[in-house]
């Protein structure tokens, strides 16, 4: 079973419940019932038979222990739960029953289903990665001219403004947020191929209706063995993980004794410690590095996979899943963790003036101004 003690630290409960088990069997649901009608339309099945598998799809409740016992003996989701459909189905229309899942393979549930899911992802990371471009333009703006010593290599350098190490994560997380985009765009397709990837028994129509009705896209190709849109959209969801990830290891560094520039905000029973009452620790950075250390390696699971054998293959795309919901659940724990982070962030400007002092490098910001302001006319401008 999930583990919330595990799991909701590094995440929220709404892409808990997008990814969690009870939204998993909806969208299987949604494949079998929109499977149906589409083969209604064309001919391929009695509409009677589809209503019927639909009526029973919209109302069935299954215990999902049993159900992933099940799964777990069978190898797959789709072989117990077409079995529980036709069972169902068997005697108010023995005829319907037998038209369950016809033509479709059990990868075809299993991708459109986790397709389904990663939709309701994608708009969740959506969400929380503009709430966190906002938060970063108005800190960008507000410090544009504040002047304190830039580092490079971990040792102090030249002086430059807040504002403008503001504005960099703001073109780095909005610039991640924007290939998601892409990638999430690209990737949403529905899966309908059959058993070999010839639609056999099926019609081409089918794909479309289907893809219709669910709100996904309509692939050119059944993409069994083609795993290229998934795995940019894992390797998406990981870049947004880092670009947040840079935020928080810049701010955990800022907030250390011997620079103390920058604070995450004070929030009753937040970042202290159950040993030191003195501490304050940053919690949010603490979460969001956490993402960035554990999403590379998921990542380069799912690119392992890639080399998938002949028309369907064995064991690597069956890896995909929890790797990519893992992703998705880190990506909006990242962002969410953050934000407020950056929305209520204690500046200490007089520190990054006598550190700037200190460090005898003078007070030319160079450009400073200047590339904020380009930086947040380009983010205005695209937004």
């Amino acid at each position: 079973m999930a583990s919330l003690l595990r799991d909701r630290p590094a995440t929220t409960p709404a892409m808990l419940a997008a990814l969690g088990d009870e939204t998993l069997l909806r969208a299987a649901l949604a494949f079998e019932a929109a499977l149906a009608r589409a083969e209604a339309a064309e001919g391929l099945i009695p509409a009677t038979a589809a209503e019927a598998i639909a009526e029973v799809c919209a109302g069935a409740v299954f215990d999902i222990a049993e159900l992933a016992e099940e799964a777990a003996h069978a190898g797959t989701l789709a072989i117990p739960l077409v079995a529980r459909l036709r069972g169902l189905l068997a005697e108010r229309d023995p005829a319907a029953s037998q038209l369950v899942h016809k033509g479709a393979t059990s990868q075809d549930l299993a991708d459109t289903a986790l397709m389904l899911q990663a939709r309701a992802g994608s708009d969740l990371v959506l969400a929380q990665a503009r709430n966190l471009t906002h938060a970063l333009a108005d800190l960008a703006e507000t410090h544009a001219e504040t002047p304190m010593l830039g580092r490079t290599l971990l040792q102090g350098a030249l002086p430059i403004t807040f504002g403008l190490k503001a504005a960099g994560w703001l073109v780095g997380v909005d610039g991640a947020r924007r290939r998601f985009e892409r990638e999430a765009a690209h990737a949403l397709q529905l899966q309908l191929g059959g058993a070999a990837g010839t639609l056999a028994g099926l019609e081409l129509a089918v794909t479309d209706r289907m893809a219709a009705q669910l709100g996904l896209k309509a692939p050119p190709l059944p993409w069994h063995a083609n795993r290229e849109g998934m795995a940019g959209l894992a390797a998406a969801l990981a870049i947004q993980v880092g670009e947040v990830g840079k935020i928080a290891r810049d701010l955990s560094l800022l907030a250390q004794n011997e620079v103390a520039e920058a604070f995450e905000p004070r929030v009753a029973g937040r970042g202290g410690s159950s040993a030191m009452a003195h501490k304050r620790n940053p919690t949010g950075c603490q979460v969001a590095l956490s993402a960035a250390t554990r999403a590379p390696g998921l990542v380069a699971g799912i690119l392992a996979g890639l080399p998938q054998e002949h028309e369907r293959g064995l064991g690597g795309w069956q890896a995909e899943a929890p790797a990519l919901a893992s992703l998705f659940e880190l990506a909006d724990g990242a962002l969410t963790a953050i934000t407020p982070v950056i929305q209520g962030l204690e500046v200490d400007t007089e520190a990054m003036a006598r550190n700037l002092a200190a460090a005898r490098v003078g007070h030319d910001v160079g450009q400073s101004v200047t590339l904020v302001r380009r930086a947040l006319d380009h983010y205005r401008k695209e937004a």
